[in-house]
């Protein structure tokens, strides 16, 4: 993905930092849409053709935790970042659950807000590049297909975030064996902080519910060591 093609959906209710930043965004190349709340932000991804969100967390209207959720009714694949004055773990790990990929707490440099856009822009996109064969999964009665991020079974998609795909598509590398809890930070979310690992868990606990449907598929712990993806014969 080019940047030049890349739209970004921005909601910030600080005026002041809302134009910053689009500002800033513009000039590298980013083709940016500023909100002031978080209603106004999601009729703007119903309507437009949007790449990437940024969310700012409290906003008026309609809070960045409540946007997430529904743009990600309307989208599982498009990438989410929450702008946070928040440091608690238990409202970052809300946003992780709302559907975000990623989150950067105020007061932050622009340059850091960049580098965590271009990281994950340039995984998805990565994922989007490689090949076809060499990322669609059999998990007993599903299908996995990791470049369009869709889990399905008998019928019926499942669309999953980022996130959600890169941990799946690295349970199915390693099927039936440990996958080890720090080569799935260290690959998914870049370092395996003990925050991280938690996000993780949140993750985990989301593909179970995914793969629920089939009773021959199992997401187990392995205690102090990572995650198997059991699938029985």
């Amino acid at each position: 993905m080019e940047k030049g093609a890349v739209n970004v959906l921005l909601a910030e209710d600080d005026r002041n930092l809302g134009n910053i930043l689009k500002n800033y965004l513009d000039a590298k190349g980013y083709n940016t849409t500023l909100c002031v709340n978080g209603q106004e932000a999601v009729e703007v991804f119903g309507k437009k053709e949007i790449d990437f969100v940024i969310l700012d967390i409290m906003m008026p209207v309609k809070d960045g935790f409540a946007a997430a959720k529904e743009i990600r009714g309307m989208s599982k694949k498009v990438p989410v970042l929450f702008l946070t004055a928040k440091a608690l773990q238990e409202d970052k790990l809300k946003g992780f659950e709302a559907g975000a990929d990623d989150y950067i707490t105020k007061p932050f440099s622009m340059e850091e807000l960049l580098m965590r856009m271009q990281a994950i822009l340039r995984r998805t996109d990565e994922g989007g590049k490689s090949s076809t064969s060499e990322n669609v999964f059999i998990i007993g009665n599903y299908n996995f297909d990791f470049n369009r991020q869709v889990l399905s079974i008998q019928g019926r998609e499942n669309k999953l975030t980022s996130k959600e795909a890169g941990l799946l598509r690295l349970l199915c590398m390693n099927m039936n064996e440990v996958l080890d809890r720090s080569v799935a930070l260290t690959q998914i979310w870049n370092d395996d902080s003990y925050f991280n690992a938690r996000s993780m868990d949140v993750y985990v606990v989301k593909l179970r519910k995914y793969l629920k449907e089939d009773p021959s598929v199992e997401l187990i712990n392995v205690h102090g060591v990572g995650f198997k993806l059991v699938v029985k014969s």
